[in-house]
This record gives C-alpha cells, sequence and structure tokens, in this order.
C-alpha cells in the first residue's frame, strides 16, 4: 500500500506541476527555432567574404508587402540549379536532391515567391535533372510555377553534334515542349507557356520566327532590357542586376519600366537584388555593387512603387536571384541588414534599441517565457516603437524571461535579444492602457481552404471608454485574409465585442516556419493504460501491483515532464509534419490609444 500510495502522489504531483506550469505562458515556439536556420540554405553555409550571408534565421514576411498597397504582382525567383557539380562552388547541397529541391520550394513558399525561373543549360544533363525535381515538386503544390529560361551556355554546350546555333536551339525548345510544357505547373500567360533565354542574341544570331514555326505549341518569348520589348517576336522583356552601373541599377531600373509602359501588351518583369560581387567566381571580373546592409534590396522595390500603383500593376517581378552564391545575388540564405537589438526591463516599462538601420525592421515581437527556452509571443509592435507597457498585460506574479524580436522585412535577417528577467509588479489599476484587449480563444484550428472565428473583446478598466476602436489584423501569412463584424467597436462602461473570421486558402505547401507545442497526451495515454492495464495485473500479487504502479508512475513523471517542458528534440523534427501554425496580431486602434493581443492559428 505505500507503494501504491507513493505512486499516486508522484502522478498527482506531475499533473500540479504541468497545470502550475501552463496558467499563463503556453509555448508556440522555442528560442532554437527562432534563432536557428530557418531557411533552405545548407546549415554548414558560413558568411562568405563576397557578402553571402551564412545560414541563419530570416523574416519570413511575405515579399509582397514591400510592394504598393493592393498588388497582385506575381514575383518569382531566379534559380540555379548546377550545385553538387565540381565545376561548381560547394555550397553544402546537391540541386539534383529531391529532399533539397522540397525544401527549396517550400522555402520560397514560405516567403510568399509564387514561383521560379529556371536558368536552363540544355536536356540531358545534370542541370536538366535537377530541372525535372524541380517540376516534379512544383506539381505538388498548386498556384507554384516554373518557367525556363534558355542559358547562351546552353548552346555552347549542346551535345546536338554539328549542328547550327539556330539548330541546337530548335531542338532544345523541342525537347523542353515535349517535357515541360505539358506540366500543370509550368508557367502560362493567356494559356500560352512563356520561355526566356539569357544573353542568346549577344552571342548568335538566330531566326526567331523560323524557331517558333518548328514547335507545335507557339510558347511567348520573353527577352531581355529596354530593347527586348522592341524585339521581332517578343511578347515581354525581363530586367536584371547591373553591377557596373554606379547608382545601384535604379536609373536602369527606371528606364527599363518606362519603356515596358510604351508596350501595353507585353509583360514587364521588374528585377530586385541584394547587390553582386562575382570576386569569389571561376569566371569573376570583380564587378560588385554593395548591399548597403540591405538598402540595395529595398531601393529596388522602392523603384517600382515610384512607378506602379493598384491602378498601374507591375504585372510579375524576378528575384535575381534565389541561389547565385557565385555572384553573391542570392537571398536563399537571407540578407544581412547589419542590426543588433538590445532591451532591459525599467519599472513596469520593457526597453529596446537598435543599433543599425531600423528601416530594414519590418516589427518587434515580445516574448514570455517561464524557462527562457520555450516562447509565447506576448505582442507585436510596429517599427518605430522602442518600448511596451508590461502592466498593461495580466502576467500573474512569477520569475519570467523576455525576449524581443527585430522581425526583418521580407528577406532580411530577424535579430533578437538575450534574456531579460522580468517579475512582474504591476498594482491594481496601472499602466497607461485603459483597455483589456483580448481575443477568445487564443487558438483557431482551421481546415485548409476554409474559416475560423473568433471573438474579440475591449473593457475599460476603469470609467469608460466612448471612443470607437478600429479593429485589423498583422502578420497575416500570404493567403490569409481576416473579417470584424463589426470593424469597429465602442465599449462604453461595459464590454465592446467582435466576431472575427480568419479564412485560409486550400493552397498546398504554403507553410510558414513550424511552430509545435506539447499535447497533453498523457491523460489518454494513463486512461487507456488502466483499462487494459488492470486486466493485465488482476493476477498478480499486492506486492508485484505495487511495485508495477510505481514503475507507471515514475514513467508518467518523465513523460510529463517532457510535456510540461515543451518541445523537444524529437517534437521539434517530428513538427515538419504537423499542421501549420501561425502567429496573428489583433490590433486596435483609438487615437492615441493602440492595444494588441496574439491568436495562434493552426492549419490542417
Amino acid at each position: 500500500m505505500r507503494h501504491l500510495n507513493l505512486a499516486v502522489a508522484v502522478i498527482l504531483a506531475c499533473v500540479r506541476l504541468c497545470s502550475a506550469g501552463s496558467s499563463y505562458v503556453v509555448p508556440t515556439t522555442t528560442l532554437a527555432a527562432q534563432t536557428s536556420n530557418n531557411t533552405s540554405a545548407a546549415n554548414s553555409f558560413r558568411n562568405q567574404s563576397n557578402g553571402n550571408r551564412g545560414a541563419g534565421n530570416i523574416s519570413k514576411v511575405d515579399v509582397h508587402s514591400l510592394l504598393y498597397s493592393g498588388t497582385s504582382t506575381k514575383v518569382y525567383a531566379h534559380l540555379m540549379l548546377w550545385f553538387g557539380q565540381s565545376s561548381h562552388m560547394n555550397v553544402g547541397y546537391n540541386s539534383t536532391d529531391p529532399a533539397q529541391v522540397k525544401s527549396q520550394i517550400d522555402d520560397m513558399i514560405s516567403r510568399g515567391i509564387d514561383g521560379v525561373i529556371i536558368d536552363w543549360y540544355g536536356p540531358n544533363n545534370f542541370i536538366d535533372r535537377a530541372t525535372q525535381a524541380v517540376m516534379a515538386e512544383a506539381e505538388s503544390h498548386p498556384g507554384f510555377t516554373f518557367a525556363i529560361m534558355v542559358d547562351k551556355g546552353a548552346l555552347e554546350s549542346d551535345s546536338c553534334s554539328g549542328c547550327s546555333p539556330q539548330q541546337a536551339l530548335i531542338s532544345q525548345l523541342q525537347y523542353v515542349e515535349k517535357t515541360y510544357f505539358s506540366s500543370p505547373a509550368y508557367m502560362t500567360w493567356q494559356g500560352q507557356p512563356v520561355v526566356s533565354n539569357f544573353n542568346i542574341d549577344l552571342s548568335y544570331s538566330i531566326d526567331w520566327n523560323a524557331l517558333s514555326s518548328n514547335l507545335s505549341t507557339h510558347p511567348l518569348f520573353v527577352f531581355q532590357n529596354n530593347n527586348g520589348f522592341s524585339h521581332v517576336v517578343s511578347d515581354g522583356s525581363y530586367s536584371w542586376v547591373m553591377p557596373t552601373t554606379t547608382d545601384y541599377g535604379m536609373s536602369y531600373l527606371s528606364s527599363f519600366y518606362d519603356a515596358g509602359m510604351s508596350f501595353q501588351n507585353e509583360q514587364t518583369i521588374g528585377a530586385t537584388y541584394k547587390g553582386f560581387n562575382d570576386t569569389l567566381a571561376p569566371w569573376g571580373s570583380d564587378r560588385i555593387m554593395g548591399q548597403q546592409c540591405g538598402q540595395t534590396w529595398l531601393q529596388t522595390f522602392s523603384e517600382i512603387n515610384g512607378l506602379y500603383n493598384s491602378g498601374k500593376e507591375l504585372p510579375d517581378l524576378q528575384l535575381v536571384t534565389w541561389n547565385d552564391y557565385e555572384e553573391a545575388t542570392e537571398i536563399e540564405s537571407g540578407i544581412d541588414n547589419c542590426l543588433t537589438v538590445s532591451a532591459s526591463v525599467a519599472g513596469t516599462a520593457l526597453q529596446w534599441a537598435t543599433s543599425g538601420e531600423e528601416s530594414t525592421v519590418d516589427h518587434y515581437t515580445v516574448y514570455i517565457s517561464s524557462d527562457g527556452q520555450n516562447l509565447m509571443p506576448l505582442t507585436n509592435m510596429t517599427a518605430g516603437t522602442d518600448s511596451l507597457n508590461l502592466c498593461s498585460f495580466s502576467i500573474p506574479a512569477g520569475n519570467y524571461k523576455l525576449f524581443v524580436q527585430a522581425v526583418g522585412k521580407p528577406i532580411l535577417a530577424n535579430q533578437i535579444t538575450g534574456a531579460i528577467s522580468y517579475s512582474p509588479a504591476c498594482a491594481a489599476g496601472t499602466g497607461s492602457s485603459t483597455l483589456a484587449f483580448s481575443a477568445s480563444p487564443s487558438t483557431v484550428i482551421i481546415p485548409a481552404g476554409k474559416s475560423g472565428s473568433l471573438t474579440v473583446t475591449a473593457k475599460p478598466q476603469s470609467g469608460s471608454f466612448n471612443h470607437a476602436i478600429s479593429l485589423s489584423c498583422s502578420g497575416l501569412p500570404s493567403g490569409f485574409s481576416c473579417a470584424f463584424s463589426p470593424a469597429t467597436i465602442t465599449p462604453g462602461s461595459g464590454t465592446g465585442t467582435s466576431t472575427l473570421t480568419i479564412s485560409s486558402v486550400a493552397v498546398a505547401g504554403r507553410n510558414l516556419p513550424q511552430r509545435s507545442k506539447a499535447n497533453p497526451i498523457y491523460a489518454g495515454w494513463l486512461l487507456s493504460f488502466g483499462i487494459a492495464g488492470f486486466a493485465f495485473i488482476g493476477n498478480m500479487s499486492r506486492r508485484r501491483i505495487a511495485q508495477f504502479l510505481a514503475l507507471v508512475a515514475l514513467l508518467a513523471l518523465g513523460m510529463m515532464t517532457v510535456s510540461c517542458s515543451g518541445i523537444s528534440t524529437g517534437t521539434q523534427s517530428a513538427a515538419a509534419a504537423a499542421p501549420s501554425n501561425y502567429s496573428v496580431t489583433v490590433l486596435g486602434s483609438s487615437g492615441s490609444t493602440q492595444v494588441s493581443t496574439p491568436v495562434n492559428i493552426i492549419v490542417q
């Protein structure tokens, strides 16, 4: 009996331990997840002297957010598939590896990228095998597309023995037509497949009309630079990075967009880039365009936003490039913004400061933790703010750790502070916020392509609040929408409520970084064990039963400790197959009063 009592006491202690630990802080992520490599770049990839940033933690804010409001521009990444060959730099992966291809496309989708344009070097070679792997993976992500850009190098290395450049290109495009055009993921405009090329006309004399007549499916041909619009068979043109310019290519881009506006019936594909540096490329000639700690990247978007708007759209945009590590245009590993962030608690305020250019910051996320490892988002704050009144949150007494993360603008690096110790000491009624602002439930499960609802509540902490509060969402991932009914609430001396409906589209693979938390499975496990277990031990002696139950209690303690502590290594690995988990912030605005509350969205 003494052993039995001990077993019961241990189990009850576990239950109390888990209940106490989860009373306020309910982790949805970890410090490791917010600081480790969250890109498809190899974990082994390190900072390079040409300016490429080593694999690390970068912003997954949708890249479309850098464009003008109301944009419907399609964004494509220019993809190189030659890594893994001895003739190219070792970046830690092989471009023909299907697992790497999957990782890359998942990563692109998580950043809001709509497809890829592949730098292609002809049929039946290493790059072509990698291209077929991209096609297969793209087909598993409805809405994600790919297209072929025939590089001039394809004609130089063509296996068509004795062929002229004209014959070689015809043979290659016939292969592309047969192999790729029929894919449901192949990029089309008005129902026709799209093909571009890189520098072919600079090196060869091609009869493009004759070439087109040799294809059963007549593609739309896209050329390059300003004169690409007036090419004899042009259906559009794309811009590129110009490393020899002295103004980071801004005048070239402006001229290109002006030229495109004169050809209303043709497609204009703009360009954005972080910089250029070919000093590590075997073919390099020391051409360098500086990154300016992310400012070059942001300026290329500003150039677009100064000329286009929702009433005059840029049709397409190409990110130059996804992974040209050798010319240092790659954005796969992210862009260094040369920023650091530090924070401290002064009285009841959390304060932070940045060193570097804050214009590279999209927003700040404040995390709270019970153990310094498992984190819960407390709130999001707009860029430009530098403090948070902690007494505007109903944090119970205890010892906590706070973190402030400077979330970069799309594809720029994320930076996070060290842990800041915090023990609440807020008297009743303190704090500058006059409203208690919350959402219930705080976690909403939404089937893919469906919607979920929750209730947003604003209640005065004292007296009355007779001003209308406008409601909105922040940090909403691509493919999601939110709607409030009503869109404004006025609580008065009571409580104001609004129903928030969050909807998702059923697009496979549009997953932001997985966040997971331990599931309370152990009570069910113990219950099922008990039902079957009593039958098993029914014929055992009392001493054996007591010993057996004590063993069960110790096992339960170990398992429940894992549950309480949050995400273990095993749980982290399994998260890749788990439902997608997003953190969205609900905002309330009324004059100088700004309130917010985080909501966890799980898409199954």
